[in-house]
């Protein structure tokens, strides 16, 4: 690094949209990097300014165009691939799918590095035809000085505010609403669990063009009487949702790893998840998981009856949450850094 600090130039539009998790990930990535100031300087998004590290968290056009920049290091996050994107999540006309699909892979290939925030995703890459050589695995991280419990005051000052009683049991989902994220396995869970209090945080952050639009809104408009709805939630506001929470409910058929689960995790509250397999590396076995909604309901059954396993399973979120600890995840992004520096013209060569 010749005695000096590498100049880091962070690339991102996802926090034009709300209420999506790639927005959430890119600012706590930047701001734990940003710690290490003995290392890096770190800049959002000054094309006018030389770096040694270009890394772009989302795919645009212009940034496609900004890694021609052969000087520095490009760096480029998996978040997505395209399946992940057309299947479940916005619709995607027919003529443009294979035009969307070459375009995301050309972007993934044209980076020096590329990381993904899971290592289930690494084999689909290569399947793409993206060299293993370039794939880097390095988690995410949310802050504990963000996300952490609250108290019981502001508990139930965010349970009035939903109109929830402050001695209901209270099940969490959030994301945006889409076919993918499970939401209708979510309300249907919900009606074979009157007693129990549904939220779920989250609206259509992409509009009228996110898969499955028109069902998913008559079920937001016409929701069972246990079932809220809260629409698109600003991310400092979250903290308070998970506060008042007693369960994460996880429904979804497809992600690569939820931001909401590292939030949760960090007021410790307890889990249940899709019995996905991009799960079990990097969640360790620390949730309960079911695969249909009669499972759902008979976990959430037992969590909300059964103190002694609900305890239990508070114990393991706060293992997720002790794992994706800052000091951990910033050591491997200072790793990482370092050495994509040090050996960039072997990487490419």
């Amino acid at each position: 690094m010749e005695n000096r600090k590498l100049r880091i130039n962070m690339y991102s539009s996802a926090d034009k949209v709300d209420g999506q998790g790639v927005g959430s990930a890119y600012k706590e990535q930047v701001a734990l990097v940003s710690q290490a100031r003995d290392l890096f300087d770190v800049e959002v998004n000054k094309p006018g300014r030389e770096a040694d590290i270009q890394h772009f968290h989302t795919i645009d056009p212009l940034f496609f165009l900004r890694m021609r920049n052969k000087k520095a290091v490009n760096v480029a996050y998996c978040h997505f691939l395209p399946d992940t994107v057309m299947d479940g999540s916005l619709k995607v006309p027919g003529p443009l799918r294979k035009i969307v699909a070459e375009y995301i892979i050309r972007f993934y290939n044209a980076a020096d590095h590329l990381i993904v925030v899971n290592p289930s995703f690494i084999p689909e890459l290569e399947k793409y035809g993206i060299p293993r050589r370039k794939i880097r695995y390095i988690p995410n991280y949310v802050s504990h000085e963000v996300f952490h419990p609250l108290g019981k005051e502001k508990r139930d000052a965010a349970r009035r505010e939903y109109g929830i009683d402050p001695d209901a049991f209270v099940v969490l989902g959030a994301g945006q609403v889409q076919t993918r994220k499970g939401v209708r396995d979510f309300v249907e869970t919900a009606k074979r669990l009157p007693h129990l209090t549904f939220v779920w945080a989250g609206g259509f952050s992409f509009g009228k063009i996110t898969d499955g639009y028109e069902e998913l809104k008559e079920i937001m408009d016409n929701p069972p009487a246990n079932v809220i709805f809260t629409g698109i939630v600003p991310r400092e506001k979250m903290a308070e949702l998970y506060n008042m929470t007693n369960v994460l409910f996880v429904p979804s058929y497809n992600e690569l790893f939820p931001m909401t689960i590292l939030e949760a995790a960090n007021l410790h509250v307890p889990m249940v998840i899709r019995d996905l397999d991009l799960y079990k590396e990097i969640l360790m076995g620390h949730y309960m998981r079911g695969d249909s909604v009669e499972e759902f309901t008979e976990l959430l059954h037992v969590l909300s009856s059964t103190p002694e396993v609900y305890a239990q399973y508070q114990e393991e979120s706060r293992k997720i949450s002790e794992y994706y600890s800052a000091d951990h995840v910033l050591s491997m992004w200072k790793t990482f850094y370092v050495q994509a520096w040090k050996y960039k013209d072997h990487f490419r060569s």
